[in-house]
């Protein structure tokens, strides 16, 4: 009896194993024969990436035998996947004409995940409205709203684009953050003419809401003593004033013209004070007080935006593909860049390289130290093209020390750690958001081949080349 029972037991495996066999998986996308790469797992090649309602279900060899019944399949030999690409510092709002034509370029280039750092939210709202109701045609928006600044506003939309908004107190910061928060940012961003005590209710304030911090060294404050309480930082900026053998003499030189007797415009003020301190305070750099501020920013992810800061070296249109990419943009900022360029080409001014070489030098020397590094452009500033521009930035990481693999990591991995996404977002992983990009060649060969996008999935759907182009050719 019990040998009967056990050949009935076998054969009802067996049957069941064949039923198995029989049947197919049915999914919403299979990409087959392709290489996989992330800056977590090993390289994998041949596989076959599953999708299905926005996620990633399965990574298998393209050799099995397994069944599966794709809604749409691509042939991915011989070329690369990668995650989809954050760029972590953008502007929707900063120049209008730009507002409209940013999504679809963001696609184009590969970016799915863009985070906005700052805009009123007045505009700001309207465009994540649009974003969201684009769905599929529209990178994913996570939004601080205004820059939180001082008693004076660098960006007050008179003197320079409306961006930012006053915080003359403590309980005037709170206040301002309350509807922030109420509005859905799902971070916050610190600018450069707060006070030390609105500082510190700002960083209390978003304790108390879980909401991340980022942004710019106040003047009024050290680097090493803001890096350990913000998430992020931008641009390297104020990091070489804390890099001097007295320090505390700069510092208390700024905070007597942030007094402003003068009542000057934030911008003016802010400027004056660039001047005064940022060149000199690289030719007194320090090295034994800049390791010490080296150590304090391994507590939060700096963001060079170093196609930015060293536009004087390496200057954006005498790229040899920059022209194209030019074209894609909207007329009326085409002909003014394309004028601004010939007035450019034709001056025999000097330029100063120093920032632009300290800038360099001094994002190598972060990230030899371990610091957090995370790939932001602040486009559409500084000849910055949407999209375009972020492989620009992943280039010279890599020209100032990185590996391939480490750039591709600060536009992948590094955002979504700063918002606690890293078990979702970022890897080619199973049970992840589908954000992928495919690519002809392989980023890890020559960084340069992030550039060349053959499709994007873009949470879970599919977006060919031919309509990644008519996200621009329509708009």
């Amino acid at each position: 009896m019990m040998a009967v029972t056990r050949i009935a037991l076998l054969f009802l495996l067996a049957l069941l194993l064949s039923c198995g066999d029989s049947t197919s998986r049915s999914v919403d996308i299979a990409i087959e024969h392709v290489t996989l790469v992330d800056a977590i797992n090993p390289i994998r090649e041949n596989q076959t990436v599953l999708i299905d309602d926005g996620r990633i279900v399965a990574i298998v060899s393209s050799d099995t035998k397994e069944r599966v019944s794709a809604q749409t399949t691509v042939d991915g030999s011989g070329q690369t996947l990668i995650p989809g690409l954050w760029d972590f510092h953008v502007h929707f709002t900063f120049d209008t004409r730009f507002t409209d034509a940013m999504a679809g370029l963001f696609l184009y280039h590969g970016v799915t995940n863009v985070r906005d750092t700052g805009g009123l939210l007045k505009d700001l709202l309207p465009v994540v409205d649009t974003l969201r109701t684009q769905g599929d045609n529209a990178p994913s928006i996570w939004y601080s709203g205004p820059l939180l600044d001082g008693a004076d506003v660098v960006y007050d939309g008179v003197n320079f684009p409306g961006l930012g908004i006053a915080n003359p107190t403590p309980e005037a910061a709170r206040a301002n953050i309350a509807k922030i928060h109420a509005a859905g940012a799902s971070f916050l961003k610190i600018y450069e003419m707060v006070s030390p005590e609105v500082f510190a209710a700002i960083v209390d304030e978003a304790r108390l809401r879980n909401l991340p911090i980022d942004g710019h060294v106040p003047l009024s404050m050290r680097a090493r003593d803001v890096a350990p309480q913000v998430q992020s930082l931008e641009h390297l900026r104020n990091y070489e004033m804390d890099c001097v053998s007295d320090p505390e003499i700069w510092l208390a030189a700024r905070q007597q013209q942030l007094a402003n007797t003068a009542n000057e415009p934030g911008n003016v003020l802010r400027t004056r004070l660039h001047e005064l301190q940022r060149l000199t305070a690289i030719s007194n750099e320090d090295p034994e007080v800049c390791a010490g501020l080296t150590k304090a920013l391994k507590a939060t992810i700096t963001v060079p935006t170093l196609r930015m800061n060293s536009m004087d070296l390496h200057i954006p249109f005498m790229r040899g593909d920059f022209d194209r990419a030019m074209q894609l943009i909207p007329p009326s900022v085409q002909q003014e860049w394309e004028a601004a360029r010939t007035a450019l080409l034709a001056s025999e001014e000097l330029v100063d390289t120093t920032f632009a070489e300290w800038s360099l030098r001094r994002t190598g020397e972060l990230h030899a130290a371990g610091v957090p590094i995370a790939a932001g452009t602040d486009t559409p500033i500084g000849w910055s093209i949407p999209g375009y521009s972020l492989h620009t930035e992943l280039e010279q990481y890599v020209e100032v020390g990185m590996t391939p693999l480490e750039a591709l990591r600060s536009a992948t991995v590094a955002p979504a750690e700063y918002f606690g996404l890293e078990d979702e977002m970022g890897q080619l992983k199973v049970g992840f958001i589908a954000d992928a990009v495919l690519l002809t060649g392989n980023p890890l060969e020559n960084i340069i081949d992030t550039r060349r996008v053959q499709a994007v999935i873009n949470r879970g759907a599919l977006l060919t080349r031919a309509q990644l182009d008519s996200l621009i050719t329509e708009r």
